[in-house]
């Protein structure tokens, strides 16, 4: 590797298993039954789910799964298993993200494979995404893989991308707010800035997360996994993502089919949000649309939590609230009934953790296929009553990203549920869970895909005024570059 401020060259034969995973999945042996689950045909999952839920229209479901994405080709939903009074158990799209992580801390497949997921999803999906001729124009410039936090995974993607590709990859990281960039657009096309010159990019890898629509453009030459338009369409908007999931719902009316999410008011005023927490009994989520990794998250269970919320000082207009999933005695009403986590299954205490499902999925030239899955628990664990002092994001949060500062993460790897013959057996859950999270990770998918292709023109242009219409957001819109 040769370095150049913050662009590194990477070459292949680069690739080291112990540098591209947490230390706990590296040597960790994958449970039989998440090994079954990832290997079963779109064709066995189908037959099951369809025996499970007969109502469902089984050439749609087929349909769905052999989808080819135009847009969001690379995502990771965040699930909560959750279940009712009556025993209607579910799993429910808490968000569904653009370049997502999970790679770290998923257990191999195959003790042979030493890449594991990461040469699954170049193979599958950005090489043949790379290889796709766009409108009959060919691209001559470097590979790239661009990034703003996880170098533990975002070097892997790089060493195996040289791998796969058999070239140098230019491994390039891009801060929000940098003193400098590293990166250009000229003539519709991505350039970075190498050794002193400028060289252009034919297609870059992208793990930016922090508005990324502020630094990379939404249309160039460029091929970009995943393009900024999956991150507006729902990928990193939870605004348009909850209207995306409202309007693919309806196509999905008589099939039997659709996206489980909390019950969501969106376009919400600061203002508004008690008038919506009171709506729901006392109990909400309140969502700051646009962040990520836990950030501007509030989950609201009592006065002295919605007084903080108020107090806080938010960058944009809008919100997003959302029915609460906690305990029994403590969750939304809604209008289809209350639900309650699942959780983890009682340690030696008797205590029950919540606990979420990242379910990572890729669009391949045969359909969406799962790559890697993992479990976050919160801190503390799931009250049966709440006293009106609770911190409620320690029971409820599960995100393992900690801010330490201006570009700065770190994890609380502690928390972390591998699907490994130890954890796995923790989360209460079993073959038909892992199916059920992935159809509801295809469908909020397709969702957001289809959202995304409905935000260009015929000739291919972004229409600024749909988007305006959908996300009526001043600060957002003057971030897009």
């Amino acid at each position: 590797m040769t370095h150049n401020k913050v662009v590194q060259v990477i070459r292949p034969g680069n690739f080291q298993a112990e540098a591209h995973w947490y230390p706990k999945a590296l040597n960790a042996t994958i449970h039989p039954m998440v090994s079954f689950f990832m290997n079963l045909s779109p064709e066995r999952i189908v037959s099951r789910y369809c025996h499970l839920n007969p109502k469902t229209d089984r050439v749609k479901l087929h349909e769905l799964l052999a989808y080819e994405c135009r847009h969001f080709l690379w995502s990771g939903a965040d699930l909560i298993h959750a279940t009712t009074a009556e025993g209607n158990r579910r799993m429910v799209v808490i968000e569904n993200n653009s370049c997502p992580s999970g790679q770290k801390s998923m257990p191999l497949l195959d003790d042979h494979q030493e890449e594991g997921g990461y040469r699954r999803l170049v193979e599958r999906t950005f090489l043949p995404y790379v290889k796709k001729r766009q409108g009959g124009l060919r691209v001559d410039g470097h590979l790239a893989v661009i990034y703003d936090k996880n170098p533990m995974e975002t070097t892997g993607y790089a060493a195996v991308i040289a791998d796969v590709f058999n070239e140098k990859v230019l491994l390039i990281t891009d801060y929000d707010e940098a003193p400098e960039r590293n990166l250009k657009v000229e003539n519709d096309l991505l350039y970075a800035h190498v050794d002193d010159e400028w060289v252009p990019l034919r297609a870059a890898f992208r793990y930016v997360t922090q508005k990324p629509w502020n630094r990379l453009p939404l249309t160039c030459r460029t091929k970009i996994l995943n393009p900024i338009v999956a991150c507006l369409a729902g990928g990193r908007n939870k605004m348009v993502a909850a209207k995306a999931y409202d309007f693919f719902n309806g196509e999905l009316n008589g099939t039997g089919l659709k996206i489980h999410a909390p019950e969501t008011i969106r376009d919400v005023t600061k203002a508004e949000i008690p008038l919506w927490v009171a709506r729901w009994g006392g109990q909400a989520v309140v969502k700051t649309p646009y962040s990520n990794a836990g950030q501007g998250v509030f989950t609201i269970t009592n006065d002295a939590e919605l007084k903080a919320f108020m107090a806080t000082v938010g960058h944009y207009d809008r919100y997003i609230v959302q029915s609460l999933i906690g305990n029994y005695a403590w969750s939304s009403d809604t209008n289809t009934g209350r639900f309650y986590h699942v959780g983890t299954i009682p340690n030696k205490n008797g205590k029950t953790h919540v606990c979420d499902l990242r379910m990572m999925v890729s669009s391949t030239p045969k359909g969406i296929r799962p790559l890697a899955c993992y479990s976050r628990r919160a801190r503390e664990p799931l009250a049966d009553r709440l006293t009106g002092t609770e911190d409620s994001w320690a029971m409820l949060g599960t995100n393992l990203s900690k801010k330490l500062g201006d570009n700065e993460w770190g994890s609380d790897v502690s928390r972390l549920l591998l699907m490994d013959r130890r954890d796995f057996n923790r989360m209460g859950v079993g073959l038909d869970d892992l199916i059920e999270a992935y159809i509801q990770t295809v469908l909020s998918t397709v969702a957001i895909d289809r959202m995304a292709a409905q935000l260009f023109t015929k000739k291919g242009k972004f229409s600024m005024r749909l988007f305006k219409s959908l996300n009526d957001d001043e600060v957002l819109l003057a971030e897009l570059l």
